[in-house]
């Protein structure tokens, strides 16, 4: 047929204005695009280079069909697809309804599926020069459970009947890629800003302003297999250093050297193994000089070799913000390494100063920002970073109006925090770490490969917002951002001697050491005064945020639950060994293991930790039992009685405040790591 053609490996289809080609990436993915522009751009975005030689391709009088592993794809003489897996099973077709007027519509049943307007599945509406507004839209399945797309501050770890933004913001990352329970996974390759629904009557993805579409969608028979495979066209993280694997501690703001200093030192006099401490913000003479404030920071070098004697790790805060005083600001100006404003004023921020951003999309740009933090902290034996703002936070969110090397911030705003990442991975690289880690505020799909562990941002000190870090943490793990976190107790609104506020910290602790990353960070109440008027003393800061600063019951619980993540530090190794290796994500819905238990896709308040942990968070204040699913398929041995218990039934168990709900899986070993 004229319409199709073998290209390249892949599926080509064109009619009239646009073109399809569906290309072979991955054991058992295709990538499609679609534009009515005259060429795809070069862009891969999330993808690597994936090739398939095994593709198969059939080409017939009334449509084509491309086959690659599990998955084939059938398209029609007018361009309606339709995926399958290898057994012949609809994964997911688009929606079209287009009233043929030629057509003799003597069967009247099939005349009332028809909608008498053209509504089709690809729809391109014209921007200036080569950019559309578009829409993909599929037909849904009233069976279907979905989970990923990265992090949002909802309860909500079955996406079906949401609709997500796809833009980056504090507390929100979209990252793309979705899982069903149909067997298939769906990642939308497109960093810009749009909008997906995942309605009862509909699916459908839209992009403000793009030049294509771009999915790459794949076909398993489990969520593990999508997920590897997922993992094989994206990236996994390095492998995650053991010093990381432990307890890291955070305020806001300890505000100078001996302050921290003394944080530290009565961590290691009471011989507790704390791994990593932080330096937040505003240790700066600027933002975008990159540099300590000597005057609160005397001795960089010399605070670092005092941690490091005591087996501490520090990490130092980076924003990607340049003040219009900043040391670097006009070199970075003159040489076009700042994000460009289309009209107004070049401004993207105001805190305390008038602030652009560096243009971490260009790639000279990455490379000088490297070159000062080299200078100022690297060489001072600081290999930790935590790039904070990363989305960036617009005080303004017009993505209309920024414009970054890679585009319009409409079309590649979700590119931002990749980029950053990638910044500090490509320099820690050059300076010979092998497994470069940095702690980010927002990731999109592929961030993974750049070291990210994202963490949830500035979220409230509520139950609430506890309960919904569990839903993003393991949403983000299936999108395959693996390495993810959330400030332990929350970060807004909490008084240090507030009882309810220790109510929800003792359990925020508990939920915290079995996640990926276990850290202690809070803007506590009431404040402290700033201790100047510029530089590194303008900003006031939190009050005292470690875990001897509330009640000696939240010390001596929160002593026992730091003892435990270290006594879990070779169980750990192993599943970050796995989230390397695979793309595993270290935290897992039951389904994850237990796909075969129709109960397992419904449980969203409880987690697989590795393979062999079963966490139960106790979510409401003054809770002090909870109602538990253990997974088919296994038995379960409770942490806290020994008793051990069949799969595939609920129970109400004991959840002292001291102790959260914690099972094991029966045969595994993994109650030799409990303390």
């Amino acid at each position: 047929m004229g319409y199709f053609r073998i290209h390249e490996g892949g599926l080509l289809f064109r009619r009239r204005q646009e073109t399809v080609y569906l290309l072979p990436w991955g054991e058992n993915g295709l990538r499609v695009r679609a534009t009515e522009n005259s060429s795809f751009t070069e862009h891969d975005w999330a993808l690597l280079p994936a090739p398939s030689d095994n593709a198969v391709i059939e080409i017939t009088e009334t449509g084509a069909t491309i086959t690659n592993g599990k998955i084939r794809a059938v398209i029609t003489e007018y361009g309606k697809i339709r995926y399958y897996n290898q057994r012949g099973e609809l994964l997911l077709r688009e929606f079209y309804r287009c009233w043929d007027r030629g057509k003799d519509w003597k069967n009247k049943a099939e005349l009332d599926q028809i909608i008498m307007q053209r509504y089709q599945a690809r729809e391109f509406r014209a921007n200036p020069g080569e950019n559309y507004a578009l829409t993909v839209r599929f037909e849904p399945n009233d069976n279907e459970h979905i989970f990923g797309m990265g992090q949002y501050q909802h309860p909500y770890l079955d996406l079906k009947g949401c609709t997500l933004d796809l833009h980056p913001c504090n507390t929100q990352a979209s990252v793309p890629f979705a899982i069903s329970s149909l067997g298939y996974g769906f990642l939308w390759n497109n960093p810009g800003v749009g909008k997906v629904t995942f309605a009862k009557n509909i699916t459908e993805w839209s992009m403000e302003s793009t030049k294509q579409i771009d999915y790459w969608i794949c076909a398993g028979d489990t969520p593990a297999q999508i997920e590897e495979d997922y993992a094989r066209v994206t990236g996994t993280v390095p492998m995650m250093p053991e010093y990381a694997m432990g307890f890291w501690q955070c305020k806001l703001r300890y505000q100078t050297q001996d302050e921290l200093m003394a944080v530290a030192r009565e961590y290691y006099r009471r011989k507790l193994p704390l791994k990593v401490i932080v330096i937040d913000f505003f240790h700066w003479p600027h933002q975008g000089d990159w540099r300590f404030d000597e005057r609160y920071w005397p001795d960089p070098a010399g605070m670092v070799r005092e941690l490091n004697e005591m087996g501490i790790m520090l990490m130092v805060s980076v924003w990607p913000t340049v003040d219009f005083d900043s040391e670097n600001y006009q070199y970075m100006l003159e040489n076009d390494y700042l994000i460009r404003n289309d009209r107004g004023m070049s401004c993207g921020m105001d805190c305390l100063g008038v602030q652009t951003y560096f243009d971490p999309t260009n790639a000279d740009a990455r490379e000088f920002v490297w070159s000062v933090i080299k200078k100022n902290y690297w060489d001072k034996g600081i290999h930790l970073f935590w790039l904070d703002v990363a989305e960036p936070e617009y005080t303004v969110k017009d993505f209309d109006i920024y414009r970054y090397k890679a585009g319009s911030a409409l079309e590649t705003a979700n590119y931002f925090p990749m980029a950053y990442a990638q910044t500090f991975y490509d320099g820690l690289r050059k300076e010979g770490v092998e497994a470069p880690l940095s702690l980010i505020r927002c990731a999109w799909a592929g961030s993974q490969r750049f070291g990210a562990l994202a963490w949830s941002g500035d979220v409230p000190s509520t139950f609430v917002q506890m309960r919904n870090q569990i839903s993003a943490g393991l949403n983000m793990g299936l999108a395959g951002i693996t390495w993810w976190t959330a400030d332990i107790g929350g970060f807004h609104g909490a008084y240090i001697d507030d009882p309810d506020f220790h109510e929800l910290l003792a359990r925020w602790f508990q939920f915290g050491t079995f996640c990926p990353v276990m850290r202690l960070h809070g803007d506590r109440l009431p404040h402290s005064e700033p201790l100047g008027k510029d530089g590194g003393g303008l900003c006031d800061s939190g009050a005292a945020n470690e875990i001897w600063s509330f009640t000696p019951e939240l010390e001596k619980l929160m002593t026992h639950y730091i003892l435990q993540r270290e006594a879990l530090k070779p169980y750990i190794v192993e599943i970050m060994r796995e989230a390397h290796e695979k793309g595993t994500p270290v935290i897992k819905p039951l389904f994850y293991d237990f796909p075969e238990d129709m109960n397992a896709w419904k449980i969203e308040d409880q987690y697989l930790f590795g393979h062999d942990f079963l966490v139960c968070p106790v979510t409401v204040a003054y809770a002090r039992e909870k109602r538990v699913y253990l997974p088919e398929g296994a038995q379960w041995r409770e942490a806290l009685t020994g008793k051990v218990y069949e799969g595939g039934i609920w129970l109400t168990v004991d959840a002292p405040l001291d102790r959260m709900p914690l099972f094991t899986r029966e045969g595994s070993g993994a109650e030799k790591f409990l303390i």
